[in-house]
C-alpha cells in the first residue's frame, strides 16, 4: 500500500470492506454477540505487495473475522471517487472500515460517511505527536493514524561532495545548485509532482507552508491564502519553470514518474515521499549509494512539509464494529507497525520505530523523517477538501505554466477557495 499516490502518493488507500458490520449505533441482533464478523479490506494498488501477507497473519489468528483483500486504482483521486460513490450508496456500501488519505477524514465526517471512534480503544499516546490531529474533525476522533508521511529533498550526494557545497537549507541554495551544479552534470535541477491532480496541492501547500502562509483556517470555513507567503511560495515554483531549474517535463510528473527520473540519474534535486528513498537506493538503480535525504527547503531555512499517510475509519453502514476495531488494533500495534515499514517502506506512526538502532541502520532517513513529521502540517482542512484541492491544483499549474502571474493567480486563489467554502 502507498500512501505516497494520494499525496501523496504518498497516497494511497486502504478501505476496509465489511460483508457485514455494524455502525457505533446497531443493535446486538444486527451480528454475532460483540459485533464481529468478516471482513473485505479494499485498498488503491499495494505496489510493495505487503499487505496481503501481513493480513493473513490476522487471519490466521482470528478465524471468525477473516479479511479479504479487494484492491481499487492505485491513484489517490480515484480511489476517492469509487469511495465517495459507494459510501454515498447508504447501506449498500460495501465499505465499511475505510483507511482513507489524511486530509479525506473531515470530508468523510462531515458527510456522515464515517463515525466518531472511542480513543480509549487505540494506543494514539503511543504515535508521533502531530498525527492524531489528521484524524479528527469538530473535536471528535473519527479514524485513526495508520501510516504517516513527510516530503524529503532527495539530493545526489555524490555530485555535491565532489562540488563542495552541502545540502540545501534554503531555497536560494537549491536555486544556485540546481542552476550551476546540475547543468555541470547533464542533469536537470530540481522537480516534484507537478501534474494538476493531488501531487501539485501537496507541492504547493508545502510552498506556501515553509514561506509562513497558510491556505484555508477554521475547518475550511475560512481562506487565508491572500497573504505575501502565499505569493512567495507559489513564486517560487513558477519562477523554477520560467527559468529553467525545473524542466518543462516536471509539469507532467506524478509520483512514479518523478522518483523514476532520479533513479535513472536525470535530476540532481527531488521532492517525493520516503518511498522514493527506497527505490532509488535499490539493487538496479543507477544511483543506489549515491544519494542522500534531509528536509525540504525554505526562504530562510529548513521549510515545512505537508503531512501525509492515511488513516483508519469506520463506515457509518458497518455491520460488524468490533471486529473493525479489532483489525484498526491490531494494524496499529508496534509489530505490525514495523512490518509497515521493513515490508512496505511506508514510516509507521509509532514513535518508537523512529529510534530502534536496527530500523535506523536499515533506513538511515528516519531522523530525518521524523523530525520532518513533527515539524509537517496537514492539508487545508475542509469538508469540501476535494473541491479544495481541484482549485488548488488548477491555480498553481496556471501559474507554472506561466499563464498567470503568482500575484493573480493568489488573487484568484482566494476567490475561487472563497467560493467553495461558502457552498
Amino acid at each position: 500500500m502507498r500512501w505516497i499516490h494520494a499525496a501523496g502518493r504518498g497516497l494511497l488507500v486502504l478501505a476496509v470492506v465489511l460483508t457485514g458490520y455494524v455502525a457505533s449505533g446497531a443493535h446486538a441482533d444486527d451480528g454475532p454477540a460483540g459485533g464481529r464478523g468478516p471482513l473485505t479490506v479494499a485498498t488503491a494498488g499495494d505496489l510493495t505487495g505487503y499487505l496481503g501477507p501481513l493480513l493473513q497473519g490476522w487471519n490466521r489468528t482470528h478465524p471468525g473475522e477473516r479479511v479479504t483483500l479487494v484492491e481499487l486504482p492505485d491513484s489517490a483521486d480515484e480511489t476517492h471517487a469509487q469511495m465517495a460513490t459507494d459510501l454515498r450508496d447508504g447501506d449498500r456500501s460495501r465499505f465499511d472500515v475505510l483507511n482513507i488519505d489524511v486530509n479525506w477524514t473531515s470530508e468523510f465526517a462531515a458527510a456522515g460517511w464515517i463515525r466518531p471512534l472511542p480513543r480509549d480503544r487505540f494506543p494514539l499516546k503511543s504515535f508521533l505527536k502531530p498525527v492524531e490531529h489528521t484524524a479528527t474533525y469538530d473535536g471528535q476522533l473519527y479514524a485513526v493514524p495508520y501510516v504517516t508521511n513527510a516530503g524529503l529533498l532527495l539530493y545526489r550526494k555524490d555530485i555535491l561532495a565532489k562540488e563542495g557545497v552541502r545540502p540545501p537549507r534554503t531555497w536560494a541554495e537549491l536555486e544556485r545548485d540546481a542552476k550551476t551544479i546540475a547543468p555541470k552534470y547533464g542533469l536537470d535541477g530540481y522537480a516534484g509532482q507537478f501534474l494538476p491532480y493531488e501531487g501539485l496541492t501537496v507541492n504547493a501547500a508545502e510552498a506556501v507552508y515553509s514561506a509562513g502562509g497558510t491556505i484555508l483556517g477554521d475547518e475550511g470555513e475560512r481562506v487565508t491564502v491572500n497573504s505575501a507567503a502565499a505569493r512567495e511560495g507559489i513564486g517560487f515554483l513558477a519562477r523554477g519553470v520560467r527559468e529553467g531549474w525545473i524542466p518543462k517535463q516536471a509539469l507532467r510528473y506524478k509520483e512514479e514518474e518523478s522518483k523514476q527520473a532520479f533513479q535513472d540519474g536525470r535530476l540532481l534535486f527531488l521532492r517525493n515521499w520516503p518511498y522514493a528513498y527506497v527505490g532509488a537506493s535499490a539493487r538496479g538503480s543507477k544511483v543506489a549509494g549515491k544519494i542522500g535525504a534531509v528536509p525540504l527547503p525554505g526562504p530562510g531555512g529548513p521549510g515545512r512539509s505537508v503531512l501525509g499517510g492515511s488513516n483508519l475509519a469506520v463506515s457509518t453502514h458497518a455491520r460488524y464494529p468490533d471486529s473493525a476495531a479489532r483489525l484498526i488494533a491490531y494494524l496499529t500495534s508496534e509489530p505490525v507497525q514495523r512490518q509497515v515499514l521493513t515490508r512496505g517502506a511506508l514510516p509507521p506512526v509509532r514513535a518508537a520505530l523512529y529510534e530502534d538502532p536496527e530500523l535506523v541502520r536499515e533506513f538511515p532517513y528516519l531522523p530525518t523523517l521524523r523530525a520532518s513529521v513533527v515539524r509537517a502540517a496537514p492539508r487545508p482542512k475542509s469538508p469540501r477538501y476535494d473541491q479544495v484541492s481541484l482549485v488548488v491544483q488548477a491555480v498553481v499549474h496556471d501559474a507554472m505554466t506561466g499563464r498567470e502571474t503568482p500575484a493573480a493567480a493568489v488573487r484568484r486563489l482566494a476567490r475561487e477557495l472563497a467560493a467553495v467554502s461558502s457552498r
